[in-house]
């Protein structure tokens, strides 16, 4: 269960850092499972499919025919639900939309930037111990939102049951163009490299294990990636208003994802400290993934006591979470003073799986402290940008001699050649 800290004790250092231990065999193995693909290809692909999903595929794309079969084995409730949370996801990303824009002036000379959406971007949805439609929209709907043409998925399949028609009816829903049953770092080396029947990508983004994570990172340079995303996170700062069931659940909203989730209380009230951890003994008891939910509160839970709500908050700061509850009285009055944070959830009924499902603010956020430099999943991330520079004579004239100083004092005279060669 839960341990009980305070804000000054030293094992917070662990919790705060999150150290999952050394990572060397495993960057290993999949540096191995990387090359393997891009030398073997599809038949690498299929190999290992068979070896760590127990899939024995004859075609590692998914047919039309096996997205209609998706349609048929899902109920119209979940269509109906799937359907009402894309509409919330696609109108918040629109939002984010930014225009290209040209800038003239007076002397002739014009600067801007032009935005353009990524050609071709790969999406991965994880497999794993559940199944993921939430995922396909956090991803795809976005990437459609920006105008990426081509948005490929891959996802693993998992035995005889192959890929969850859930996911596959979110990726038709979604505007997926391509799906693959390929999961783990094979189906991120097969987007980075490219294979006989899967063309490389631009971009890869979305959630993973820690095979997915670091094959992610040795691929990045090759193609862009959005983050480095660890296990989930949730911190709930609460004040003696919060009602303590509310808290619990969130908690375990989070321990249920997987034995190294993360699920942190700070409170500066100990009576609900106690009436949260007794909650906890209650609820985690009614959970199908209670085994899974204990361990995570076990090795990397605890309850945090403070002074003062402000004090939470510059604690809640040092752990930059995934997911941050503000549910103390007015939580709008220290929304101010939350600087580290993927999603901030306002209040007792808003709680974190909200943000996962429905709102529409994105799901894929950073973790493991990375909030202190990383934003959310967005529009942005499936856009380039690029400048515009068309100076006229006489601007050039202008500047022209402070160009030269400049690339002279660099010792680049071609550079100050060809300013020189257009002032005679």
């Amino acid at each position: 269960m839960l341990r009980i800290l305070d804000s000054a004790d030293p094992e917070l250092e662990r919790l705060v850092n999150k150290d999952y231990g050394d990572l060397r065999e495993l960057e290993s193995r999949t540096s191995a499972i990387l090359e393997a693909v891009r030398q073997g290809g599809d038949g690498a692909l299929a190999e290992l499919s068979a070896r760590f999903d127990g899939a024995k595929l004859d075609s590692l794309r998914v047919s039309d025919a096996e997205i209609e079969m998706a349609y048929a084995k899902v109920s119209v409730e979940f269509i109906t639900a799937l359907r009402r949370a894309k509409a919330s996801i696609e109108d918040f990303h629109r939002k984010q939309l930014r225009h290209s824009w040209l800038e003239p002036d007076e002397k002739g000379s014009v600067l801007g930037q032009v935005i353009r959406p990524l050609e071709r971007v790969g999406i991965y949805v994880p497999g794993g111990t559940a199944a993921y439609p939430s995922s396909v929209l956090m991803n795809a709907v976005p990437a459609k939102v920006a105008g990426v043409k081509e948005i490929v998925m891959v996802t693993p399949a998992k035995g005889e049951r192959g890929v969850p028609p859930e996911v596959l009816v979110a990726a038709q829903e979604a505007g997926v163009s391509e799906i693959y049953k390929v999961g783990g770092a094979q189906a991120i080396a097969a987007l980075a490299y490219g294979t006989e029947s899967i063309a490389k990508v631009d971009k890869i983004t979305g959630p993973g294990n820690i095979y997915v994570t670091l094959a992610k990172k040795m691929v990045y340079g090759l193609v862009d990636i959005d983050m480095l995303a660890g296990p989930s996170e949730i911190l709930v700062l609460a004040d003696k208003n919060a009602d303590p069931a509310y808290v619990a659940a969130d908690l375990l909203s989070q321990a249920e994802h997987d034995v190294l989730a993360s699920a942190v209380l700070i409170t500066d009230s100990r009576e609900l400290l106690q009436e949260v951890i007794q909650e906890l003994e209650i609820q985690l008891n009614r959970l199908p993934r209670q085994e899974i939910a204990a361990k995570s509160l076990n090795d990397y839970g605890a309850a945090i006591m403070v002074n003062s709500v402000e004090e939470g908050i510059r604690l809640a700061n040092r752990f930059a979470p995934e997911h941050l509850e503000l549910m103390v009285e007015d939580p709008f009055r220290y929304l101010g003073q939350v600087k580290n944070a993927g999603a901030v959830f306002l209040g007792r009924y808003s709680p974190e799986p909200l943000g996962d499902y429905f709102a529409g603010p994105n799901h894929v956020l950073p973790t493991g402290g990375t909030a202190r430099f990383y934003s959310p999943l967005n529009v942005d991330t499936f856009t380039k940008k690029m400048s515009v520079i068309a100076y006229s004579g006489q601007s050039l004239k202008e500047v022209g001699n402070d160009v030269i100083l400049l690339a002279e004092t660099e010792g680049l005279d071609a550079h100050a050649a060809a300013i020189k060669v257009r002032m005679r």
